[in-house]
């Protein structure tokens, strides 16, 4: 293995392993050790790059969110009109839930470390923010709040069903929220 200057991506590698770490164990189970071995770095890499396990966290977990808006704007750019808009919803429910277990677990554990912590709150508001600003593209700010938390849900309860529910109940879950009172 390469070492020091010569290895651009032990930074990126590092990273990486944090979140596999995390989904494997959960997050009371990071130490620089860990993460230096399941990375294949020494670890004094640990203490060069991050000035401690709160900063690779932190910017692990960024890192993860960035992914996670990425699949949004996949999902909602180039989308025309409110129908669109609906189905693209209603793909990004299904892909989320349906989706790799990993992204599961990690949102779950951002969301305890954000329940106990100000400044992972503070990472999650962000990622709350820019998912609420991708559907205001489509819908008026409380539509795409209630939307947002609506997609959270679902996922959530998509992927831990033995039998998740179809499509149909979940665009007839988005239709209630974004189509206007007669």
């Amino acid at each position: 293995m390469a070492t020091g200057h010569t290895d651009p991506q032990r930074r990126a590698r590092i990273l990486a392993a944090t979140l596999d770490h995390i989904a494997d164990e959960g997050v009371a189970g990071v130490s620089h050790r860990r993460i230096a071995t399941r990375a294949g770095v020494p670890l004094g890499s640990m203490t060069y790059h991050f000035g401690g396990i709160d900063e690779l966290l932190r910017e692990a977990f960024t890192g993860f969110a960035d992914h996670i808006v990425a699949v949004f704007e996949q999902h909602l750019d180039g989308v025309a009109g409110p129908d669109e808009a609906r189905t693209a919803v209603t793909d990004l429910v299904h892909t989320l839930s349906e989706g790799p277990r990993r992204d599961l677990v990690l949102t779950q554990e951002l969301y305890t470390l954000a329940a106990r912590r100000p400044e992972y709150r503070q990472l999650t508001q962000a990622w709350m923010r820019r998912s609420r600003e991708l559907l205001e593209r489509h819908f008026d700010p409380d539509t795409a709040r209630q939307l947002d938390a609506l997609i959270e849900g679902l996922t959530l309860h998509r992927a831990l069903e033995p039998d998740p529910h179809h499509r149909a109940l979940t665009r007839q879950a988005i239709l209630r929220i974004t189509t206007p009172a007669p």
